[in-house]
């Protein structure tokens, strides 16, 4: 046996109720007993809405809903030094299509995992198939528990035979074989032929076959009785009461047979799950459905030496062969009851079963199914061979080798009123109307591609954005209105605190480079008119867009007093807040990440530059330094906070949903704070969050469209198929961004050795 280090099991786990959180936690309990080095830990799986007081075995939870979790899991289980990962894997408690979720983890995962399968569809959906393919592919080795679960993977699912390994479910009390009377006296029944079904009760179980048995076996037996122990399971208790066990309670009043049917309403510990079913002169499982490749219940009992009678599903099939058990046809009460009458009234066949049960039980035992477990995952460990981890599609590269900026479909998104907000797919969505946010960003970009790209935007075009920005104009109560329906009619009197400094942004930026001489001086004229609205604003992303807005209409009009004080003001609240929040753990300006984060960074830069605050530029770099580390994942790939986070407080970020703003808030950040350090740092960084547009990304999927449409969202399940448009001006700003600061690295790489070896990557 390979000397492992550490391992960690995946799958539900006690106190949870279900067989697999059984099953997880006396799998943990036999290998930490058969090898006390180890370390073994285990990865939980919570089922949504719910919350469980895990013991200190369970070192990671998994929520079964929330993909970050997964990708999470990997990440951790990556980082720890595992030697490996053992899955327990049945469709129903992971989250996504057919427990698709997981497949977030296996992709991700740098270890190797081996993989218990506790079903094995006979005929699965296409989509159960595809999820089950490729567990089996990520897998090293994948554990069945009987030969049938081996037969269906290979004719199937084409798993290769090399890669199936069969072990038997585990049993508890490894030992002497027991009579039942000493037990019956324990717990009451004795003087009574017992007749046991345990585990959570579900319709699925067939339990109704047994009670419409009982009139048959109590003639033959007056003495029988039934007992039923087990909770009823979680899911449905929380869908529908009780009302499966009144049903059977109902049933058996019917049939006149109440007096001898026992419901142990109890989800039992292992003591007193072993004394009932050492008390049974008969178990029972008579499930409905032959597609049960597992069952623990019957191996338990089995494996106490226990006459048992089953239906024909595979599990018992199997074990219940060559006179271990009898196995009686579905849904067949008059062969139920004469099977269980015949051993209940033939004492010596019942013990010659019994006694074959135990006998061919003996492996079967937890500490020997531990040992043929650890064997495997020492063979596993043995042959693994590390898989390289992925590198990002894109390094830092000449302007030459990136794409012209295409206006195609940002053409087609506007009319002779201004930008559309959103599409449905490629077409306009008129029904959402117009906003002054993506307009202002237009007119910004339109600006932008004239004085870094030297690339003209038609000019009726950046007009149509100007008008809209003018419109937008309240002189009223002096505030931009954002929202405007397709019908040209507004939706609000004032917009918000965000789009006011987003618009102030967009005409300092007009002021400072717009080709056209009498737009210059329009967006200096209403620049003037709606900055004192903004003095106030409290909240902190429209102090920074103002504060970009203010770096470029100062350039032009640094005599306007009110706006440089402003400037000053505006940073210096921003660098209090940096101070006042920031910690070695924690350095960012806020108690949590939400949308456009890196342009805190970016106006502090910027700010601190203009006004020659060190202080400032070294607080704007040290955040966006910090910011670029939690965005990027261990694969290597920029992974922006996703939307999903918005309010989250000092956590990690989630993962989903990803949205192009962030990528092209992370560039332009880049470029300012190369604009202040020459690192290599900066454009490496800046061509990360470039790459996720071109697929550089969580989903490995480009994001744009030949026609520079742009996709407005990467989601667990995929794109976003919608291209808005805000997500095509995203898209286009990070690309001129990207390409003014290659410009200038290209210039300077010969003196900078890092920045050399990254262009030849």
């Amino acid at each position: 046996m390979m000397m492992l280090r550490r391992i960690a099991l995946i799958g539900t786990a006690l106190p949870r109720r279900c067989g697999i959180a059984t099953f997880t936690t006396d799998l943990h309990a036999a290998i930490s007993q058969t090898d006390p080095r180890l370390i073994a830990e285990i990865g939980a799986l919570t089922d949504n809405g719910q919350t469980y007081d895990y013991p200190d075995i369970v070192q990671l939870e998994i929520r079964e809903g929330v993909v970050d979790d997964y990708i999470h899991a990997a990440e951790t289980l990556n980082g720890g030094e595992f030697d490996l990962v053992c899955i327990q894997h049945e469709f129903g408690i992971f989250g996504g299509e057919a427990g698709s979720h997981l497949l977030w983890l296996l992709k991700r995962l740098r270890i190797p995992v081996v993989t218990t399968l506790h079903t094995v569809l006979a005929e699965p959906n296409e989509v159960q198939k595809s999820v089950l393919s490729a567990v089996i592919e990520a897998s090293s080795r994948i554990v069945v528990m009987a030969e049938k679960g081996r037969q269906l993977l290979r004719q199937v699912y084409g798993a290769p035979m090399e890669k199936i390994a069969v072990i038997p479910h585990g049993i508890y009390r490894e030992g002497d074989f027991q009579e039942s009377d000493d037990f019956k006296q324990k717990l009451g029944f004795q003087d009574r032929s017992v007749i046991l079904t345990f585990g959570l009760l579900s319709p699925n179980k067939g339990l109704e076959t047994v009670i419409d048995a009982l009139p048959a076996i109590l003639e033959r037996k007056p003495d029988a009785v039934y007992v039923i122990l087990g909770a009823t399971h979680p899911h449905l208790l929380r869908r529908e009461g009780e009302d499966y066990r009144e049903q059977l309670a109902e049933r058996a009043r019917r049939l006149g047979v109440e007096h001898a049917v026992v419901f142990a309403n109890h989800f039992v510990d292992r003591s007193t799950l072993l004394d009932h079913i050492a008390m049974s002169d008969v178990y029972v499982t008579p499930y409905l459905n032959e597609a049960q490749m597992t069952s623990g219940t019957l191996a338990q009992s089995f494996g106490l030496g226990r006459a048992v009678v089953s239906t024909p599903y595979w599990h018992a099939a199997e074990l219940l062969a060559d006179g271990r058990g009898v196995l009686v046809p579905f849904n067949d009460a008059g062969t139920m009851g004469k099977a269980i009458g015949d051993l209940l009234t033939d004492d010596a066949a019942r013990d010659t079963m019994r006694r074959r049960a135990f006998e061919y039980s003996r492996d079967m035992v937890w500490n020997r199914v531990a040992e043929r477990y650890l064997d495997l995952f020492g063979d596993v460990v043995r042959r693994w061979l590390p898989l390289a981890a992925p590198s990002p599609v894109l390094r830092p590269r000449r302007v030459r080798d990136l794409p012209e900026p295409n206006l195609t479909y940002l053409e087609q998104m506007s009319d002779d009123t201004g930008l559309y907000q959103h599409a449905v797919g490629c077409i306009p969505d008129r029904s959402h109307g117009y906003c002054v946010d993506d307009n202002a960003r237009a007119l910004l970009l339109a600006c932008n591609l004239s004085h870094h790209a030297g690339m003209r935007v038609p000019d009726l075009m950046v007009s149509r954005y100007a008008a809209f920005i003018q419109h937008a104009w309240n002189p009223d109560n002096r505030h931009f209105r954002n929202f405007m329906g397709f019908s040209r009619q507004w939706l609000e009197p004032r917009g918000s605190q965000d789009s006011h400094g987003r618009t102030l942004w967009a005409l300092g930026e007009c002021a400072r480079s717009d080709p056209h001489t009498g737009r210059r001086q329009w967006a200096r004229d209403l620049f003037r008119m709606a900055l004192p609205t903004a003095a106030e604003f409290p909240a902190t992303r429209a102090q920074a867009f103002t504060l970009l807005g203010l770096d470029a209409y100062c350039a032009v009009e640094p005599g306007d007093g009110f706006a440089v004080d402003l400037r000053h003001r505006m940073a210096s609240h921003l660098l209090a807040l940096f101070k006042a929040n920031a910690t070695p753990d924690w350095c960012w300006f806020e108690d949590g990440l939400s949308y456009d984060n890196p342009r805190l960074s970016q106006a502090l830069i910027l700010s601190g530059q203009a006004i020659g605050s060190d202080c400032m530029v070294d607080a704007g770099l040290r955040s966006l330094r910090w910011l670029a580390g939690v965005q990027t994942s261990p694969e290597g790939v920029f992974r922006p906070v996703g939307s999903e986070s918005f309010g989250d407080k000092r956590r990690r970020p989630r993962i989903f949903d990803q949205q192009p703003l962030e990528a092209t808030a992370m560039v332009a950040a880049c470029v300012a704070a190369h604009g202040v350090e020459e690192a290599s740092f900066w454009v490496v960084e800046a061509a990360r969050a470039y790459a996720w547009f071109e697929g550089s990304n969580d989903q490995g999927l480009p994001m744009v469209d030949e026609d520079g449409a742009c996709r407005d969202g990467l989601r667990p399940d995929g794109l976003n198929q919608n291209r808005g448009g805000e997500s095509v001006l995203a898209y286009l700003q990070a690309l001129i961004d990207l390409r003014r600061v290659l410009g200038i690295a290209n210039s300077t790489a010969r003196t900078d050795p890092v920045l050399i070896r990254a262009m030849r990557a």
